[in-house]
């Protein structure tokens, strides 16, 4: 492979295009280089895609700061200018992606409500869309649906869902893991739907092969335990495998909540075995095992990581080979263990000439296997697409190409021993120069979530304004192992807010960080640790910025616990963590350091009145802090706009360099 020097196409927008001028920072802005204008940026470049027969290439791409994003196609062989450009007004595409040489498949969405009117509601509505390149005509399915399978040897039809899929995580509704999915085959030529699972509480989510036979199940049985199936094709009825998951027992909170375990694919040379991700024989971490469906009975390890879970796995990167070509697990970044050496090489090959190459994934690549889609980010890249045509590489474009990749900071893994003797993992970004640094302990939202930092945008934000950056990996934090989850337990707002502290005292003793000049910023669950923070006795913190912040535990486990919610789940929610767990909204009279509050009024996972709540009983108390209102947001990153987050990270800012404390951070 050798290098094209120069862009190819469009989507390396320009400054001007994005309607930015790039002046002297202003005054909130002076402790960073970069303006606040550029940070502030959506993705630039979302997403790009390479048509299976390797002829086109669509672009997910928003053109100007404050537009909807759009979808351009390019002809491979010409790609100077777009193709076709489409949108899809009023709505606006969220997603796009090749189910055949010329149809793409997406979701869009629209904001059509001014209120949040119940927990996990939305003020958006959802639509699916295909759209047939060779007839340039779009169509609409009314709900969000997702793909489960291409059935490659059937071009016009895709095998889709609707519904809740048992892994999607919980978020603030436990019950959502649990609802029932129904999958159809979708007829590309006219949007026909044709039933072919309608799924139940005991099948909730089913796995289909490549032929569109369903081959595995989950589902809550009516003795309300998780179980596993699977059948031949051509059979009706499921056969039982595997433990079965008793949800009134806290040891299964982790195989519940951390979504990863299960079934991941087939082998390529032998349909009859299945690749299947489990914790077995009394393991702390998931490994990579093979299951024979035809005898029921599991075989040989394949894989298992030394200090995490096995998480995931990826098959050959040409489409219809699903030879396994590898196992991933965290660590410094996704690391993965090879089982294909031809795949391996070739990753090899793409890090050694892509710059800053850091996790690197093929998004994308042709039936004959000639072009390719290769996506890098990492610490120095916010998101780069390339194309790999004709023995050739050539970057298409950025999510952010106004950032200079030479001054983005660096990320570094960490292990650090919390004050009863557990390792915690942790990201550390540095700044420019040298320590000991001001830091900001920046824990990430869930809780019960993954978290491997490669490139993130509020940590870069902050490091290039000069704060050291700790993003800690507490107890419950998944992809660690189940010691790690279950230590968690009866913790919150204790040994999981000790761990966070702990990783700042850390980076003190080292050297790295001044002792006087912490401060905690987190968002959701992590604006709560943010808040408990506010409040902790002998504290080590200057001030605290919780955002979209749950304030009031005892109210939101009301409003997301119901009688179907297992005993575990519900006793985890509401016992442990709304009574007993340490309670924001009746500690407004602890808090001894300034706070800034953020929230969205649109937020339908952390309801607003967490904020209003809050912000009245704080205010009685007469404590010393700022309150901002962010118009219009929700509470995932993906719902916040330019105006967002400019307002957002301007605020931040100078109130770190401000009001942190006396005389700012």
């Amino acid at each position: 492979m050798k290098f094209m020097k120069a862009p190819m196409m469009a989507a390396l927008v320009g400054v001007s295009a994005l309607g930015l001028t790039v002046a002297a920072p202003t005054e909130t802005q002076a402790q960073a280089s970069v303006p606040v204008d550029v940070w502030a940026l959506r993705d630039v470049v979302r997403t790009v895609q390479i048509s299976p027969d390797g002829k086109h290439l669509l672009v997910h791409i928003s053109p100007s700061r404050e537009g909807d994003y759009l979808l351009q196609i390019f002809k491979t062989d010409d790609l100077s200018t777009p193709f076709r450009t489409l949108a899809a007004d009023p709505m606006e595409i969220t997603s796009a992606q090749w189910v055949s040489d010329n149809i793409i498949l997406g979701s869009a969405w629209e904001v059509k409500r001014k209120s949040v009117r119940r927990q996990e509601g939305n003020v958006r509505n959802f639509a699916t869309y295909f759209y047939d390149l060779d007839a340039n005509k779009f169509d609409q399915i009314e709900g969000n649906m997702q793909v489960v399978n291409r059935l490659p040897d059937e071009p016009n039809h895709v095998l889709i869902a609707q519904g809740a899929a048992v892994g999607d995580g919980v978020g603030n509704d436990p019950n959502a893991a649990f609802r029932p999915r129904s999958y159809y085959k979708l007829d590309l030529t006219n949007g026909a739907q044709e039933l072919v699972v309608r799924g139940t509480r005991k099948y909730a989510e089913v796995s289909f092969d490549n032929k569109g036979n369903p081959r595995f199940a989950t589902g809550i049985d009516s003795d309300n335990t998780i179980k596993f199936y699977y059948r031949q094709p051509g059979e009706s009825s499921w056969t039982q495998f595997g433990d079965t998951i008793d949800q009134d027992k806290k040891e299964n909170l982790y195989r519940m909540l951390g979504g990863f375990q299960g079934f991941q694919g087939f082998s390529a040379e032998n349909p009859d075995i299945a690749y299947i991700i489990d914790a077995r024989n009394g393991d702390d971490k998931a490994a990579l095992w093979e299951f024979n469906v035809k005898t029921g009975q599991f075989g040989e390890k394949l894989f298992a990581a030394e200090n995490a879970d096995v998480m995931g796995i990826g098959t050959h990167s040409v489409p219809g080979n699903d030879k396994l070509a590898f196992a991933f697990y965290p660590g410094a970044k996704l690391e993965r263990h090879y089982f294909d050496e031809e795949e391996k090489a070739l990753y090899e090959a793409l890090e050694q000439q892509i710059p800053y190459a850091h996790q690197v994934t093929i998004s994308s690549r042709s039936y004959d296997g000639s072009r390719m889609v290769v996506r890098n980010t990492g610490p120095k890249d916010p998101g780069s697409f390339w194309l790999v045509q004709d023995g050739k590489l050539a970057k298409l474009g950025s999510s952010n190409p106004l950032l200079n990749q030479e001054r983005l900071a660096d990320v570094e893994f960490i292990r650090y021993p919390a004050r009863d003797g557990m390792m915690i993992p942790g990201y550390v970004t540095k700044p420019q120069g040298e320590g000991p640094f001001p830091l900001v302990v920046m824990p990430h939202g869930g809780p019960a979530v993954p978290e491997v930092v490669g490139y993130d945008e509020w940590g870069q934000l902050l490091a290039d304004a000069g704060y050291m950056v700790l993003q800690p990996g507490y107890r419950q934090t998944v992809g660690w192992g189940a010691k790690h989850f279950d230590a968690a337990y009866d913790e919150h707002g204790g040994a999981m807010q000790d761990d966070k502290d702990d990783g700042a005292l850390y980076l003190v003793e080292q050297g790295l960080v001044d002792p006087d000049r912490i401060a905690m910023f987190g968002w959701s669950y992590g604006g709560y640790a943010a808040l408990v923070a506010a409040a902790r006795e002998d504290n080590i913190y200057q001030c605290a910025i919780a955002g979209a912040a749950v304030s009031r535990a005892d109210v939101w486990a009301r409003d997301v616990i119901n009688s179907r919610t297992p005993k575990a789940i519900a006793d985890w929610f509401w016992t442990r963590g709304a009574v007993t767990g340490s309670h924001p909204y009746n500690e407004v009279e602890k808090v001894n350091i300034p706070l800034l509050m953020v929230h969205g009024d649109y937020d339908a996972r952390v309801l607003y009145y967490h904020f209003e709540d809050y912000k009245k009983a704080f205010e009685a108390a007469g404590k010393t802090g700022e309150f901002v209102t962010l118009k219009g947001a929700d509470h995932t990153s993906n719902t916040l706009m330019f105006n967002h987050q400019q307002q957002f990270y301007t605020k931040m800012l100078d109130y770190l360099a401000n009001d942190c404390g006396p005389g700012g951070l």
